[in-house]
């Protein structure tokens, strides 16, 4: 990776605490707020290539996890689980993906409480346009690091997502 030693915003608004007597550690704050502009420089050029395909990032996730799966079919509590969502928000995702034609939605033959989603052949051929596309374009607006950057970066961010989602888990 470019070693860019070169101010950005980040370190102006280090240096404006600092000149206002502020004693704290700015490393935290600066690591949060790349992270931050990171996740949304990211979070807009891949919402951005999904809407050329008339998907939200939230449908993608949907259409990719059904795709991944061993099973032919998930549950909708098995897909918001993975998802770490609400179940509303997987209903009103399931809901948009099956006016779209992408997913149907069965009751199980067995037990008519328990639904399964499923690609359609739409969804599936969709899936599997958009996936190749998705990891393309994350490869090249990471182009610039080497492998062992990669592996790196990815380490210490597995190690302080794990840091922080511990720290919420033992405040609620």
């Amino acid at each position: 990776m470019r070693k860019n030693n070169a101010p950005d915003d980040i370190d102006g608004i280090t240096e404006q605490w600092q000149a206002r007597g502020l004693k704290a550690d700015f490393s935290s704050m600066q690591i949060a707020a790349r992270a931050l502009r990171l996740s949304k420089a990211l979070e807009t050029r891949i919402g951005d290539l999904h809407a050329r395909f008339n998907l939200k990032q939230g449908e993608f996730d949907v259409l990719a996890a059904l795709r991944r799966a061993d099973a032919d079919a998930l549950t909708p509590s098995a897909l918001y689980q993975s998802m770490l969502l609400s179940s509303g928000a997987m209903t009103s995702r399931l809901d948009r993906l099956e006016n779209k034609g992408l997913i149907t939605r069965a009751h199980c033959p067995q037990d008519r409480r328990s639904v399964k989603v499923s690609l359609t052949a739409q969804g599936q051929v969709l899936i599997d346009e958009v996936a190749p596309a998705h990891f393309d374009l994350l490869s090249s607006l990471l182009s610039g690091m080497t492998d062992n950057d990669k592996t790196q970066f990815a380490s210490l961010l597995k190690g302080c997502l794990q840091l922080i989602e511990t720290q919420v888990e033992a405040t609620e």
